[in-house]
């Protein structure tokens, strides 16, 4: 009987892991690569051509994506994967004209399945009275002020 229970439990466990890990079809969100784009949508009040950058650095526990210098319109992207405990966290700090904010730029349980509806894109346009959400963009919503 002890043999029986000691071949039984591996068996059961890698056929829960398989089953979560597998068998989802389309539903199975720990496998999707998702983008993450942040744009430089602030207006710049200097003279043209001079940049007036926003500055944002983004990193999760485990990954530095890097400090980038945005002039307007330009784009700071990057791409994951949710883990398996659904725990993926970056967050981000930009900082424009002697503001600064830290917003969460990407969070597992938040994005996993709004960011699916846009070619699996999380899109962000930071502008000069915060930082809107957009996972089809065409429709933005404001989740952060500077």
């Amino acid at each position: 009987m002890a043999k029986l229970k000691e071949s039984f439990l591996p068996v059961l466990a890698l056929c829960i892991f398989y089953s979560l890990a597998f068998a989802m079809g389309e539903e199975d969100l720990l496998f999707v690569h998702y983008h993450i784009h942040i744009t430089n949508n602030l207006p710049s009040d200097l003279p043209p051509n001079a940049p007036s950058p926003l500055y944002i650095h983004c990193k999760s526990k485990n990954k530095d994506i890097g400090e980038k210098r945005l002039l307007q319109n330009e784009d700071y992207t990057w791409d994951t994967k949710v883990n398996f405990m659904r725990t993926t966290l970056f967050f981000c700090h930009a900082s424009w004209e002697g503001k600064q904010r830290y917003i969460e730029g990407f969070v597992a349980i938040r994005d996993e399945r709004r960011c699916l509806l846009y070619h699996n894109s999380c899109l962000w346009s930071v502008r000069d009275d915060g930082f809107y959400f957009s996972n089809d963009n065409a429709t933005w919503t404001k989740e952060y002020t500077w």
